[in-house]
């Protein structure tokens, strides 16, 4: 097959109005209630949960499949087609006179396949919002920056022309997603868009995000920094010591070449460290946010929140210095003495700042993990429940 066949097939697939076809099975024309939207969240909110959970998995793979298909018959170039022409499809439908859906479950289905990684961090997001807020729309929006500033990250750490064109693909239709979410911004910021109602499912849904992206947050850094690092910086730095008999040239081996070599397998760590802490650092947001709304007369939630804030901006700090700290590791070893004379002259102080940031990070976390044994309840109380609805 041709990419144009492709893309065309796709868009066709892409375009089958599961939401409008499901609805009319029920004898319902969706577009004519709620929202008028043939989307699966119109759907669940006139027809039921269950039948919107249906539409939204129909979309979902009216995205997947062409998209894999076009991936595996033309490579990333076919899958990228594919996945453009589906959502395209979905919210352009011929048979509805281009009247369609705002695109999150096919572009979810479509991207799935792509950039699995960047989606499920979307996902996450997205469940964490509407656990919180209980706005689907507010949750689509959400979702779909997180996939896309995911997919940009990777494509920018990666390098690769794959990585560049899928991270695109995520980006335009985030924007694509934000265009047909307009009249919803508006309603969001008017504070009039409509609410799923609160419950005990949600309420817990949330903390559970919560207490599972803050205990990652917190052990993950701990482990590396305070056991993983150090273990391998004492081993690499003892065998100049004692040296194993299986390292090859191991006479030859000082502590300098030893903590050389630590440096450079640690190294390639800090990358994925970060991103796992930017993303618990956002679920932990959101969720904290949602804990003071619950409870606002509780002055416990707003501290929590601004420990979270505080541990978040150590860690957007923390990155660029980090990745300036390996440069000036590897250039204390370069050919050029004036370079390595400037490199040993700043390694020690930026090195000192980066450990600062980066224990701070861990106190800051520690505590946010002490202070999950006083979350709040599950069951609103009569007035949370009021506040909280539009």
């Amino acid at each position: 097959m041709t990419f144009a066949v492709i893309s065309v097939v796709a868009y066709f697939v892409g375009s089958v109005p599961f939401g409008f076809l499901v609805a009319r099975c029920r004898g319902v024309d969706i577009r004519a209630i709620g929202s008028g939207n043939i989307g699966a969240t119109n759907v669940a909110r006139s027809l039921g949960p269950k039948t919107g959970l249906i539409v939204f998995l129909l979309d979902a793979l009216k995205g997947a499949i062409p998209t894999a298909l076009g991936e595996s018959w033309l490579g990333i170039e076919g899958g990228v087609g594919a996945a453009v022409a589906a959502l395209l499809g979905h919210m352009f439908p011929v048979w509805l006179r281009f009247r369609g859906g705002k695109g999150v479950a096919t572009g979810a289905g479509a991207l799935t396949v792509l950039l699995p990684l960047p989606v499920t961090c979307g996902l996450l997001v997205w469940l964490a919002v509407f656990a919180t807020w209980r706005i689907v729309s507010l949750a689509s929006l959400s979702g779909a920056v997180m996939l896309a500033g995911v997919a940009i990250g990777g494509a920018i750490l990666s390098g690769t022309d794959a990585a560049t064109k899928k991270a695109l693909v995520a980006a335009g239709a985030s924007l694509l997603v934000w265009a047909r979410h307009a009249e919803n911004l508006v309603r969001i910021a008017r504070g009039t868009e409509n609410r799923f109602s609160e419950s005990t499912t949600l309420r817990g849904i949330s903390k559970i995000i919560h207490v599972g992206a803050l205990a990652l947050w917190f052990g993950s850094n701990f482990f590396f920094s305070l056991i993983v690092a150090v273990l391998i910086f004492r081993t690499w730095e003892g065998y100049a010591d004692d040296p194993p008999p299986w390292l090859p040239g191991f006479g030859a081996l000082t502590k300098e070449t030893g903590t050389r070599i630590a440096g450079a397998t640690v190294g390639p760590i800090f990358p994925f460290l970060f991103a796992v802490q930017g993303i618990c650092s956002v679920l932990v947001l959101i969720t904290s946010l949602g804990f003071s709304r619950w409870e606002p007369k509780r002055r416990l939630h707003r501290v929590r929140f601004g420990i979270v804030v505080l541990a978040a901006l150590t860690v957007v700090a923390g990155w660029p210095i980090s990745r300036h700290v390996s440069a000036l590791r590897e250039q204390r070893y370069s050919r050029d003495a004036s370079v390595s004379a400037m490199a040993r002259e700043q390694f020690g102080p930026w090195h000192a700042v980066s450990l600062f940031l980066n224990f701070g990070t861990i106190a800051l976390t520690g505590v946010a993990t002490a202070l999950a044994a006083f979350l709040p309840p599950n069951e609103p109380t009569t007035d949370q429940g009021k506040s909280g609805s539009c």
